[in-house]
């Protein structure tokens, strides 16, 4: 039984009687034609290598080859067969740090790169390598937030985590202990799988250090590990949101912000992760290192139907029949005549 993938190019074999109609046309047309100069059959001693068989067999030889060939074109099927895939890989909970000091520079210069689009391109970048790993995302600055549980459709985290502006989040502050705590609770509860939390932050503003510790420890005895992303220079600079200077409402001065590298390593290793900062070139790679080593298992497995395709089969066949009719000439074949196949008068 065959099924294509392009049925509607079969369409295109309504070609095939229309050429046929179109050549009994033509030899028709060619015979009234050659009447006018007399009889056929005196007209043909004047033509003797014109044979009366060789036309008919090219068109018919040219057509089994058209007819094949639009047959490969619609990528035919042949039969079907089960396959069965299985998908290894691990949960990832991104956690993005969404808080007002995040729109400030990652570098020294105070117009550089803002932290936020820093953050997201090293994460897209993960995003691309996680393969057949399930990834969730949540972002956080006073509270936390989910912004989409763990899922392999990368297309939709990276939608969500571009859509991230600490500029439209009114609960400002840098909650390390809830982001946490709601990643941990967005894995399935599988024991067997490898789990990870990616934390990315400039852990500044942080009041609840010892409670964010707690955390990180209480988590990681768990089986979940905690990785940070350190984003930001460790000197400090201006924060600007809109073009704007933030200004210290009690001292009237420029705000200025930092990244506070230590308490982010202390996070880590409370995590029993790693630290690793953005502005590193090997972070990226150091971080799915560090991925690599927890345990995969199964997560996804499942049957689906495979077809045999069958183009080169009748892609083949028309190719032999094309050089067929390369080989077939419209004249008569020399040799064949020495021999008489009809013939009115039979001698006794």
């Amino acid at each position: 039984m065959f099924s294509f993938a392009y049925p509607h190019i079969l369409f295109f074999l309504l070609l095939v009687p229309a050429f046929c109609l179109l050549y009994v046309w033509s030899r028709y047309a060619r015979k009234k034609n050659l009447k006018k100069f007399g009889k056929l059959q005196s007209l043909a001693s004047l033509m003797p290598l014109v044979s009366p068989y060789k036309p008919p067999l090219k068109i018919a030889i040219q057509m089994i080859a058209l007819t094949f060939l639009i047959i490969a074109l619609a990528r035919p099927w042949g039969g079907i067969k089960d396959q069965k895939t299985t998908k290894e890989g691990i949960e990832v909970v991104i956690a993005m740090d969404a808080s007002n000091s995040m729109l400030a520079s990652a570098t020294d210069d105070p117009h550089g790169p803002d932290r936020m689009r820093t953050a997201k391109l090293i994460l897209e970048k993960l995003i691309n390598r996680l393969d057949n790993d399930r990834v969730g995302l949540l972002m956080y600055a006073g509270s936390a937030y989910t912004l989409i549980p763990v899922t392999n459709d990368y297309v939709s985290a990276k939608m969500f985590l571009n859509s991230i502006d600490p500029s439209q989040v009114a609960d400002q502050g840098t909650n390390i202990s809830a982001a946490i705590e709601m990643a941990s609770s967005s894995f399935s509860e599988d024991k067997n799988i490898g789990k990870a939390i990616i934390l990315i932050t400039d852990a500044e503003e942080l009041d609840d250090k010892d409670n964010v510790m707690g955390v990180a420890k209480s988590v990681a005895k768990g089986g979940v590990q905690i990785d940070v992303v350190g984003v930001g220079s460790v000197n400090p600079v201006p924060l600007t949101i809109n073009g704007y200077p933030m200004i210290d409402d009690e001292t009237g001065e420029p705000v200025k912000t930092s990244l506070n590298e230590d308490l982010a390593a202390d996070i880590a290793k409370a995590g029993k992760g790693i630290y690793v900062n953005a502005s590193n070139k090997d972070a990226l790679n150091e971080l799915d290192k560090q991925l690599d080593t927890l345990k995969k298992t199964a997560l996804e497995s499942s049957v689906y139907a495979q077809h045999d395709e069958l183009f080169g089969v009748f892609a083949w066949i028309a190719l032999f029949f094309i050089m067929l009719d390369i080989f077939v000439l419209d004249r008569k074949i020399g040799w064949l005549d020495k021999f008489t196949f009809f013939s009115k008068d039979s001698k006794k």
